[in-house]
Order: C-alpha cells, then sequence, then structure tokens
C-alpha cells in the first residue's frame, strides 16, 4: 500500500534530511571527471543556502517545502522572487529511492499554485543537462525554453564548469 505524499512547509526538524538529500542528490549527479567541482559547489551551496535555509528564503520572501511519504522526507522545493510577476523554482529534488511515483508532478502543482497565491502568474526555473529526468518533467508541464548557456563561473545557483543549463519559464 503506498501512502499518500504531504507537502509542507519546511520546520527547523527538517533540515538534517534536506542537507542530506542535497549532498546525496549532487553526488549522485557528479560526473567523474567533475567530483571535485561538485564537492566544492556542494560545500558553497551549503554554506550560501542549505545550511540556512530558513533565513535565506525568508530574507528573499520566498519559502522552502518539503514531501513526506509516511512521514519520511522524500523531496524538497524552494521558491524566491524573480521579478515583480514572477518566482522561481529552486532546489527541487526527489530522493532517488522515491522516483517515478509522481512526487515531483506533485511538488511542480504545489509551487504553481503557491505562485498563484502569491499573485506571481509566471513561474522560472533552470536546471542542467545533467538532469535529464527534469528536462522532461518541466517540457511535459508546459514550461517553455527561454534560453540556454553554458555556466562557467559557479554560483549557489550553478556549479559552473562548463555544464549547460536550461532555462524554463510558464504564464500560470
Amino acid at each position: 500500500m503506498t501512502t499518500a505524499i504531504e507537502i509542507r512547509a519546511f520546520t527547523t526538524a527538517d533540515a538534517m534530511h534536506v542537507r542530506d538529500l542535497f549532498i546525496r542528490v549532487n553526488r549522485l549527479l557528479a560526473p567523474p571527471d567533475m567530483k571535485a567541482a561538485f564537492e566544492a559547489y556542494i560545500v558553497a551551496s551549503l554554506q550560501a543556502e542549505i545550511d540556512r535555509i530558513e533565513a535565506y528564503y525568508r530574507d528573499r520572501n520566498g519559502g522552502f517545502w518539503v514531501a513526506l511519504d509516511g512521514g519520511k522526507l522524500v523531496g524538497m522545493f524552494g521558491l524566491e522572487p524573480s521579478s515583480d510577476v514572477a518566482m522561481e523554482l529552486r532546489r527541487m529534488y526527489v530522493d532517488p529511492d522515491a522516483r517515478r511515483r509522481g512526487i515531483a508532478r506533485k511538488m511542480l502543482a504545489f509551487a504553481e499554485d503557491e505562485c498563484r497565491r502569491r499573485h506571481r502568474p509566471t513561474m522560472d526555473l533552470s536546471t542542467s543537462e545533467l538532469q535529464g529526468d527534469a528536462l522532461s518533467l518541466y517540457r511535459n508541464a508546459g514550461y517553455q525554453l527561454v534560453r540556454e548557456e553554458v555556466a562557467v563561473a559557479a554560483s549557489n545557483k550553478t556549479l559552473g564548469g562548463g555544464i549547460r543549463r536550461y532555462h524554463f519559464t510558464k504564464l500560470l
């Protein structure tokens, strides 16, 4: 029997599980020749954002949510304003052991509803060439590709290192 996926606001009690999921997924994404670059990205992202989620998203007038299955954290995502009319989807990850169950689609729908609730009728997002399932999800959900770039410089939003990033938007 499968349980219903619950999506709720992040709490301090979720911090270690969110941290672990972020690290695990990014280590799985790392191509063999980019392991060191991914480790540096993980460290920088933990310091700038993941280890201070409540303050990071509060300071940006955003929010962060987790998806639970029977009380176990199986997904996460954040939203922060990207313009006066849009929010940017950030850090949407699903536990690799819980994939192919519609969790990402449910989180995406929740994020879209949250944008509407906040009177921001557009959602922006980006993902990398390393995340084929995410690319398919966004295209199938009606997101339009607005630009591609090769990310050279690292930040808390991109690894850099020459990875191709795809930027999408959707009018909700």
